[in-house]
This record gives C-alpha cells, sequence and structure tokens, in this order.
C-alpha cells in the first residue's frame, strides 16, 4: 500500500545581485535572532532557573524590531526569523528530553547559512518559485523533476562553504512500496572494502577523499601562506571548500547508487548498529572511516526501506561477528584486525568480512 511521505528535493540556483543580496543580509538576520534568543533562554534559565517557550521568544523578537539598534530586522522577511526559533525550541525539546546536546550559538565563518520560508512566505507558480521580499523567481536548475501536482510546504535556501546557492523544496509525495524480494542480505561494512555481503560479493570504497588528498593539501598549505583578512587568503579558502564539496558530492552520490541498489534487490537487509563516534577517535582510522561514511550509509538505508517496504534489521554492536563460524557457531577468543581469513576446528575455511556478514544476517533474523 502506497504511502504519503514528506519528501525534500535539493536543486541548484543561481540568483541575481539583488537576490543574493537579499538572501545573505537574510542569512545574516537568522543568525542573528537565533543567537539573541540562546543567549536570552540561557540567561533566563541561569539567573532565574526557568525556561523561556517559543511564545516568549517570538515576543522578544517583536520587541526587538521596535528598537532603533535592531530596526533593520524589518527589511527582511519575518518567516526566516520566525522559523529560527521554531528550531531553537525542537532544539531544546530535544536537550532537555537527551537526545541532543545543548544548542550553541551560530557562527558567522563556519555555521551554514540558510533561511527556511514556510508556504506564507513564497509563491509557487507554474514551476516558479519567488520569495517573499523578491520581484522575481528563482533560476533553479532544474536536475529532476518534482513529483506531479506537488505543492511545496516549505522552501529551505543555503549556500554552502563553496559558494553555491541550493533550494531544498519539501513536498508531500505518495509512494508505492516495490514487490516483494526473495533475498535477504547481511552487510559488514569496511575500509578495503566499503560493504561486503553475506552472498560474497564486495562493494568497492573509492575513497574520495585519499584521491583528491594530494590536491586538498596543496590548496590548503597555499591558504596558510595567504595574508588574513586579504582578498587572496579569500580566494585559497574558497578553493579548498570546493575541494572538500566535490569529494562530499561524489561520496553522497556513490552511496545514493549502492544503498538504492542493496534496497532495490532484497527484501530484509541485516547491518550492525556501529558506534560510528567512538570509532573516529581511533587516530589510525579516523581519516579511513570518516571517508567511508558508514553513518550515512546506515541513514540511507533506514529511510530507503522504510519508503519501500523492505525490513532494515539492526544487530547489537556487541555482537562477535568477525569472531564466530557462520558454519557451526563456535566462538574464536581472539581474532586481531590483520587476520583476514582463518579456518574453524569444524573444517570451514572463512573470509573474515564474508563470515560477518553472514553471522549479521543471522543475528537479526533472530531478533525479529
Amino acid at each position: 500500500m502506497a504511502q504519503i511521505v514528506k519528501r525534500a528535493y535539493k536543486y541548484r540556483f543561481y540568483p541575481t545581485p539583488e537576490q543574493a543580496e537579499e538572501l545573505a543580509r537574510t542569512f545574516g538576520c537568522v543568525r542573528l535572532v537565533y543567537n539573541k534568543a540562546l543567549e536570552e533562554r540561557t540567561r533566563a534559565y541561569r539567573l532565574e532557573g526557568r525556561k523561556l517557550s517559543y511564545a516568549e521568544s517570538s515576543a522578544a523578537l517583536t520587541a526587538w524590531k521596535r528598537t532603533e539598534e535592531l530596526s533593520f530586522l524589518n527589511e527582511v522577511s519575518c518567516v526566516p526569523l520566525q522559523q529560527a526559533l521554531r528550531h531553537q525550541q525542537m532544539a531544546f525539546s530535544n536537550f532537555f528530553a537527551r537526545r541532543a546536546g545543548h544548542p550553541v550559538f551560530k557562527s558567522r565563518k563556519k555555521s551554514r547559512s540558510s533561511a527556511e520560508y514556510t508556504r506564507s512566505a513564497f509563491r509557487w507558480r507554474e514551476g516558479n518559485l519567488t520569495l517573499a521580499k523578491m520581484d522575481g523567481p528563482l533560476d533553479i536548475v532544474w536536475s529532476r523533476p518534482l513529483p506531479e501536482g506537488a505543492k511545496p510546504s516549505t522552501v529551505t535556501v543555503s549556500r554552502d562553504a563553496a559558494g553555491r546557492w541550493f533550494v531544498s523544496i519539501l513536498v508531500e509525495e505518495k509512494i508505492a512500496p516495490l514487490s516483494p524480494a526473495g533475498s535477504m542480505i547481511g552487510v559488514d561494512v569496511g575500509i578495503s572494502a566499503l560493504a561486503t555481503l553475506s552472498t560474497g560479493e564486495r562493494l568497492a570504497n573509492p575513497r574520495y577523499e585519499a584521491s583528491d588528498r594530494r590536491k586538498l593539501a596543496r590548496a590548503q598549505r597555499a591558504l596558510a601562506r595567504k595574508s588574513p583578512g586579504s582578498g587572496n587568503r579569500a580566494r585559497a579558502k574558497l578553493a579548498v571548500a570546493r575541494i572538500y564539496a566535490r569529494i562530499a558530492d561524489r561520496r553522497r552520490d556513490y552511496l545514493h547508487k549502492v544503498t538504492t541498489r542493496l534496497v532495490r534487490e532484497n527484501q530484509v537487509i541485516a547491518v550492525e548498529d556501529l558506534t560510528v563516534a567512538n570509532m573516529v577517535k581511533n587516530r589510525s582510522l579516523a581519516r579511513a572511516i570518516s571517508d567511508a561514511s558508514w553513518r550515512e550509509l546506515r541513514s540511507m538505508l533506514a529511510y530507503k526501506a522504510s519508503w519501500y517496504g523492505r525490513e532494515l534489521l539492526v544487530v547489537d554492536r556487541w555482537f562477535p561477528s568477525s569472531k564466530l563460524c557462520s558454519a557451526c557457531g563456535v566462538l574464536t577468543a581472539l581474532m586481531p584486525l590483520d587476520v583476514r581469513e582463518w579456518s574453524c576446528g569444524c573444517g570451514a575455511a572463512h573470509d573474515r568480512d564474508v563470515n560477518a556478514a553472514k553471522n549479521i544476517l543471522a543475528a537479526g533474523l533472530a531478533e525479529r
């Protein structure tokens, strides 16, 4: 049975100088409002022991707009400013529920520049998107079409460190489940191979960061030689950001292709519940683990399985998948990382990763 899901479609666009100026001003106002509201919330909690609500923050925003010092907040659309307060409210709800850390201040240099517009702050007509305070529509590169008849409910405009502009359009989409597949697969993620399947197949790890490491190092050395605050430094910083963006784009594209294939071909997919945040603390493997992006792989598998009627099984992180013989079930006491092939007392010869993938699938099925 088809289900209706909220799905974001992201496109690149090219603003006019006037649109770029308006959006840059909006980004700055959003950041200022978020930081000022966070400062007020922190002060109220530390000095008075009380939590400020969204309504109180919204009333404070109205008061700020009436002051001479912050009157420029009236020059941009009010919707992105209100959305910033709503996001902060959600961040604090997650913090008090122990689902996330304490919200932090947004930095002009380090934080993502973005602004969110709800339906009252943009116009959508015949495939043209016009934001509040703008005379003309955005020049969007429609790399793929929106679902037929889709009506955007929220639009998020952002600019990345490489200077590229993006618009993310949230729509409701009806997604039909895929036809049932008769196969089940266990997935063991790794570094030499991105993933080893219980069928014995290995999915290559492209190592995009490693392939561009020399180019990245050269650009970073050039950046280090530039004088702080100079135009040359700004251009060198942009060159570094573009290399990082190229690495991230290629990696994300490959992960989408891999996860879509796994979801299409298998009814049941079993994976390990890895603590990537702890694993990257290993200085010897941190760069390789980050380049493989196991967390993003798991995330893509999760939402695609939910969309298309597949089952994702997650095995406990402490399960000894590598040490367990998939043939007889005997547990080996020690299994150093440099041991890639081993033989069990029952006579079974194992490839370490294939054996782990088989055990992950068996454990996932046993816990269903």
